[in-house]
């Protein structure tokens, strides 16, 4: 009986030693199919941080380069109110410089009329007189000097 107790024992225990095995097996692939959908899923996770880096990068560039276009634009408009400065600055420069051309020229003028200048309303002898700046009319000695007519020259 104890063969018979030991055998019905040796068997349960085998059928549990395959069922372990089998489940041990089972389980395995089970494990092993589960660490290759996790390790799926972290790469699909992975893709979609890298696709999202780039279409970052891709916006920041977008923007950068936005910036840019803008920066030339501003550049090359500054440069072309400095170029119509610098022409409105010739060309006043070169009015200044004709505005003392013709002053001066004004003033050799006046001075050659100088000796034609009276002091006196109708007089025919011409008294040498000085202006000043503030308009004043000072007479310079009478020098008797007779006027010359037309009749003469």
């Amino acid at each position: 009986m104890t063969e018979i107790i030991i055998s019905i024992i040796t068997a349960i225990g085998g059928w549990e030693l395959i069922r372990y095995l089998i489940n041990l097996r089972t389980n395995r692939r089970k494990e092993e199919a589960e660490a290759e959908t996790a390790e799926t899923s972290a790469t699909k996770e992975l893709q979609d941080v890298y696709q999202q880096l780039i279409s970052d990068v891709k916006a920041d560039r977008d923007e950068q380069r936005t910036y840019i276009n803008e920066l030339n634009e501003d550049r090359k408009r500054l440069r072309d109110e400095r170029e119509e400065l610098r022409q409105r600055i010739d060309d006043t420069e070169k009015k200044v410089r004709e505005l003392q051309r013709e002053v001066a020229r004004n003033g050799r003028m006046v001075e050659s009329l100088r000796p034609f200048v009276c002091a006196a309303i109708g007089c025919r002898k011409r008294v040498p007189v000085t202006i000043s700046e503030d308009g004043e009319v000072e007479r310079q000695q009478d020098n008797d000097i007779d006027p010359i007519s037309n009749g003469e020259l």
